[in-house]
């Protein structure tokens, strides 16, 4: 800022000022700014404004008092409704309406305890109604709430409507007859992926190249994606072991246990007594052990004997308080009717 009469020691004070409001490290090439100048004869320096993004922007003042505002622009949201039949996947179905990456792992969010996304298939359908940001109602600036969706997958319809009552006390996604979307595990470790062994009481092992029960479900996807507990627990094992690699086991009742195996490595905090939260990242996808490309083996007990968790049926939340149906219906009934005008187009 020298060439434009501003010294050091005050470029110094504005940075100083701006630590809550601007991390000049973020300043990247090709960002905007601008520099505004007095009106007066001497035609100085007074107010430098930076944009980050089209929903902000950094006004920095520079007279006789510095200062430093953060602004952000007015935003309205707008309800936008799309629909379609899955092409090869989600995210590419999504790609070609135009629609942002982010519905994608918004509709995984929703739909984490009731429909396995690595087991979607071309053909299945699905028609969802959200939000969008813009500035200026023209400038889009971001993705918000899943308002309502139906997904047909496996010959059935699975609904899901947003809700939350006038105090926050209850919140969350229902579907038609009011039944909570969450259960008590999800139906994968991560969130995206796919599945490149099932729970099988025969499959040819690729690093010892023989025959044998696989009695666990495999995730493949990328080294450091992150691995969730799929229900909340107590660890009850936190270690590294020959075949298993670096790997966590969870105790999540009397009767349930997982298993998650091939860390690169374990997360930080996740040992031996450690509580976890459901969704809560326990450690991240590697190859260590007997693994030949890296990926997540899932282990899933039941009363101490392994099962297959895909097949495994799984107890839903809490449903809606029926004293708030009256609240509910009207905007499902309201919504559920334009999902289902989609479905048929």
């Amino acid at each position: 800022m020298d060439q434009w009469g501003i010294k050091a020691d005050r470029v110094d004070q504005l940075l100083t000022l701006s630590k809550d409001d601007f991390n000049p490290r973020k300043w990247r090439a090709g960002d905007s700014y601008w520099l505004l100048r007095a009106k007066d004869s001497a035609r100085g320096a007074a107010f430098f404004v930076y944009e980050p993004s089209v929903a902000e922007y950094v006004l920095f003042g520079l007279g006789d008092s510095l200062f430093v505002r953060k602004v952000e622009r007015p935003k309205v949201t707008k309800e936008r409704i799309v629909g379609g039949k899955i092409e090869g996947s989600l995210y590419a179905t999504l790609e070609k309406q135009g629609v942002s990456p982010a519905v994608a792992v918004k509709l995984s969010e929703v739909y984490a305890w009731t429909i396995d996304f690595f087991r979607i298939q071309v053909g299945d359908r699905f028609e969802v109604i959200y939000e969008e940001s813009y500035v200026d109602d023209s400038v889009f600036v971001g993705t918000g709430k899943i308002l309502a969706a139906r997904f047909f997958h496996n010959g059935k319809s699975f609904y899901a409507f947003q809700y939350q009552n006038t105090d926050a006390s209850v919140k969350g996604y229902y579907n038609q007859e009011g039944e909570g979307m969450k259960r008590m595990f999800l139906k994968a470790p991560l969130e995206f992926a796919r599945i490149t062994s099932r729970y099988t009481m025969n499959r040819f092992h690729p690093v010892q190249k023989r025959w044998k029960a696989h009695l666990g479900t495999d995730y493949a996807a990328p080294s450091g994606t992150p691995i969730l507990a799929t229900a909340s627990g107590t660890v009850v094992a936190a270690a590294y072991q020959s075949a298993n690699g670096n790997y966590v086991k969870i105790k999540h009742s009397g009767t349930y246990t997982t298993q998650y195996l091939h860390m690169s490595r374990i997360g930080a905090r996740i040992r031996n007594g450690a509580r976890v939260q459901q969704g809560q990242v326990i450690g991240y996808v590697g190859s260590t052990g007997l693994a030949t490309g890296p990926h997540v083996c899932y282990r899933f007990w039941k009363n101490g004997r392994q099962v297959d968790p895909l097949r495994e049926p799984m107890q839903r939340a809490d449903p809606l308080p029926r004293s708030l149906w009256s609240e509910f219906e009207p905007g499902m009934t309201a919504r559920k009717a334009v999902l289902d005008s989609l479905s048929k187009e």
